[in-house]
């Protein structure tokens, strides 16, 4: 009988939660959720966020999912994993990890490792526990250190890395704004949306004074449309 192959599956799980903590899933969103806004008129940069990534085809068990990842000249859209063989072979270019305290050093080592090997370009690891900030970018074959992260600019990116008088990590784009958490971009939707309100009933306030003083001027035999 001739053999079947047997097709190999790729799972879209590893089983794992995105985050150990609250506080590391907040971290986590507000790094993939910024990076979707500096990006979001550019189709050809994939951004994803707790995504399994296969580089190799015919490897299920050669995996890793970066806290956040930057792939350029790959379109937008869903995915269950990213299989790099069926993305034109092109790797993540920056990866972001977010530590909790369940990440041990070997884990994190191998995670080191993979991105190294897999031709990761930039590799960032936030600690907001121990508030802590590390970049690495590549040389050749090798990840480097970066000598000093505040006020690193990503070379790929275009964003700027800075920790404020807390030790909170603070991303700054391209054109110098900072990135926002979802309850500020809410604050400032609201408060815009309050303050078109307040500027269609002054609109609507003048509309009425004009009446009435039109109306006056009639009563006292002015036509309104002979004044200058």
């Amino acid at each position: 009988m001739p053999s079947v192959e047997t097709p190999v599956v790729y799972p879209d799980s590893d089983g794992l939660p995105m985050a150990d903590n609250t506080r590391q899933f907040e971290w986590i969103v507000y790094i993939k959720k910024g990076l979707d806004v500096v990006f979001v008129a550019d189709p050809t940069v994939f951004v994803a966020g707790d995504l399994l990534w296969y580089p190799v085809e015919g490897w299920p068990d050669l995996r890793a999912a970066p806290d956040a990842m930057v792939v350029f000249g790959r379109p937008k859209g869903d995915r269950g994993s990213y299989q790099q063989w069926k993305e034109d072979n092109k790797p993540p270019a920056v990866v972001f990890e977010v530590l909790s305290p369940g990440n041990t050093p070997s884990e994190m080592t191998r995670k080191f490792s993979f991105y190294e090997r897999h031709g990761v370009e930039e590799y960032y690891i936030y600690d907001p526990d121990r508030l802590t900030l590390t970049g690495f970018t590549r040389e050749g074959q090798f990840l480097a250190d970066v000598p000093t992260m505040t006020g690193w600019t990503s070379p790929r990116l275009g964003v700027r890395f800075d920790l404020d008088a807390d030790g909170n990590l603070e991303l700054f784009r391209p054109d110098g704004r900072r990135f926002e958490t979802f309850e500020a971009l809410t604050e400032r939707a609201e408060r815009a949306e309050q303050l078109a309100e307040q500027a269609v009933q002054r609109a609507e306030q003048a509309e009425q004074r004009a009446a009435r003083l039109a109306e006056l001027l009639r009563q006292q035999g002015i036509d309104p449309a002979d004044l200058p």
